[in-house]
């Protein structure tokens, strides 16, 4: 689970079961001149809440809350799918079906619920806006070092833990030849996306590897040097996916223990409303 912040492509996650829950909506509209003799037509698109006015006139009955808006009730979401306990208590019904999503008890609760969810989505949009984390170089300072081809120098083929199975050594990753990081947090590897750490699928992913079928090359280094300008993203990204990583669980951690209305209670909060 992740949040983005423009409208994902096909591709942008597993096509298998994957979902997307927008904020808004787009329906594609068409404007054309009143003039007869022109006939050109303009599409373009009208935007519209995901959100109904019904679920929020709800909402705010649950918690007898006026000020509630529809951004609170997505950030809701994004925070209550992060808890540990709601992902713990409902993992058999998670494993077969899309999500649902109970309501807190207390205005409190959902309040913490949306801070966090807020918090989280931000963290997680702006992934390649935070600051790296300050691993250390096995190799020396490389802000000291004098770096003639930095192209060749920052080249990744595939990051590799230290160590061999079973007994790998993740507090340390082989960046390539010239650059070994060590002092990986190991509760960096908590954060996990997809059924994997989300380390993990940047060591996957910021690699050079050669599609079987096609002979096709993805090479992560081209889009560091065309693309992004900076052939250290690849590093620069994985330590700031380190900092994502353990942001993301200091605030996950911080969630108050999941404690959701009875139906007989949320019956009741709307009728009293």
């Amino acid at each position: 689970m992740l949040m983005v912040d423009e409208v994902p492509s096909l591709h942008a996650a597993d096509r298998d079961g994957a979902q997307c829950f927008p904020r808004y909506v787009y329906n594609n509209s068409s404007t054309s001149n009143n003039d007869m003799l022109d006939t050109v037509v303009a599409p373009s698109s009208i935007r519209n809440d995901a959100i109904s006015d019904e679920g929020l006139i709800y909402s705010k009955a649950q918690y007898a809350c006026e000020d509630i808006t529809k951004d609170d009730l997505f950030y809701y979401v994004y925070g209550l799918l992060h808890s540990l306990d709601y992902r713990k208590r409902f993992a058999d019904n998670l494993s077969k079906e899309l999500p649902r999503i109970p309501a807190v008890k207390g205005i409190e609760n959902f309040r913490a619920f949306v801070e966090a969810g807020r918090k989280l989505g931000d963290l997680h949009v702006g992934y390649e806006s935070v600051q790296p984390y300050p691993v250390a170089i096995a190799q020396g300072d490389l802000r000291l070092a004098h770096i003639d081809d930095p192209e060749a120098f920052y080249r990744v083929e595939q990051m590799k833990f230290a160590g061999k199975r079973p007994k790998l050594d993740k507090t340390t990753v082989i960046y390539n030849a010239n650059i070994t990081m060590t002092g990986i947090p190991l509760d960096a590897y908590e954060y996990v996306v997809s059924g994997k750490p989300a380390l993990e699928w940047v060591m996957e992913r910021q690699s050079v590897k050669t599609d079987k079928a096609s002979g096709i090359v993805n090479d992560a280094n081209r889009y560091a040097i065309e693309t992004v300008g900076d052939p250290a993203y690849p590093l620069l990204l994985f330590q700031r996916v380190i900092t994502v990583s353990l942001e993301t669980m200091r605030i996950v951690r911080s969630l108050p223990a999941l404690d959701i209305m009875a139906p007989t209670e949320q019956q009741s909060q709307t009728v009293a409303a």
